[in-house]
């Protein structure tokens, strides 16, 4: 009897440390558009060793001023991507985006060229040194701030490289005048903004085909499965309810939420799994092999 019950205790003590299996490498990329090599992290499922299947990709974007780790070392639960890379049996990529780049390709600065870097330049070379679905149906998109405007920008552009894009708390309108923030920092990103793309049009979208609320009849064309969601607090909520009125006025199907929350580490935290359960349904319906 004491036996037993001391083997329980053991047990009960053990289990909760035994919380993932994946592991992660750190990747440098070489991109040849902006001559310099950048890093990704790559969160790799439990079952990849030692195996022949190839797994899903995750293209998971950090926000401004952030960095490819960002989604290792910043939400409250540092097993997260592990988490989830095990129970959805896909591999995770975090690549670095520099701190305010937006994820497009800037006419004005050679060296920020991202659009061309995560479309072309990352994929490719996590295809040659991963097992990975090499077709759209078993690659997603997602980011949060700034790369939830990533994510849906590149994907919008390229609805022949993804099955699926997501944003959590994206800036779905680069116009700072329509963000809830302090002038001074609307000022620093309005700067930043006509140092990448030049000086800015009049009227409420300053850089039409660069902003997602200008490109909602593309999303629509694209017929590209969407998630998007927002925390009732978020400085950026009224940018994304301005594209979920679009969407709905034209049609465009995409799954759309507020939540409890506002610009916060704990807020992504919360959101990535529901984006999660979103993404393993399209993987399903595109035969690619999830749990």
């Amino acid at each position: 009897m004491f036996l037993s019950r001391l083997l329980l205790l053991v047990t009960i003590c053990i289990l909760p440390f035994r919380v993932f299996s994946a592991t992660v490498d750190t990747l440098d990329v070489p991109s040849a558009s902006m001559n310099r090599t950048l890093r990704a992290a790559v969160v790799v499922p439990d079952g990849y060793k030692g195996g022949r299947q190839a797994f899903p990709v995750l293209y998971l974007l950090h926000g401004g001023t952030g960095n490819f780790r960002d989604w290792l070392s910043k939400t409250p639960d540092k097993t997260l991507l592990h988490r989830l890379a095990d129970q959805y049996k896909l591999i995770i990529v975090t690549p670095d985006g520099d701190p305010t780049s937006y994820y497009f390709d800037s006419p004005q600065v050679k060296t920020s060229q991202f659009e061309t870097f995560i479309s072309r330049e990352l994929i490719d070379r996590i295809d040659k040194a991963y097992r990975t679905v090499r077709d759209r149906k078993g690659r997603l998109i997602a980011g949060l701030s700034m790369g939830g405007h990533g994510a849906m920008f590149i994907a919008s552009r390229h609805p022949d490289l993804y099955a699926a894009a997501g944003s959590m708390s994206g800036v779905m309108n680069i116009n700072t005048a329509t963000w809830k923030v302090p002038a001074e920092f609307a000022k620093s990103r309005a700067d930043n903004f006509t140092r990448l793309l030049g000086p800015p049009q009049t009227g409420d979208t300053p850089y039409p085909g660069y902003t997602m609320v200008t490109l909602a009849d593309k999303l629509k064309a694209n017929n590209l499965p969407l998630i998007f969601d927002i925390g009732v607090d978020d400085f950026l909520i009224e940018t994304n309810r301005d594209l979920h009125r679009q969407l709905l006025a034209n049609g465009t199907p995409h799954d759309y939420t507020e939540r409890p929350g506002a610009h916060t580490w704990e807020y992504w935290e919360n959101a990535l799994p529901y984006q999660l359960l979103f993404f393993s349904k399209i993987l399903k319906a595109n035969a690619v092999n999830v749990p």
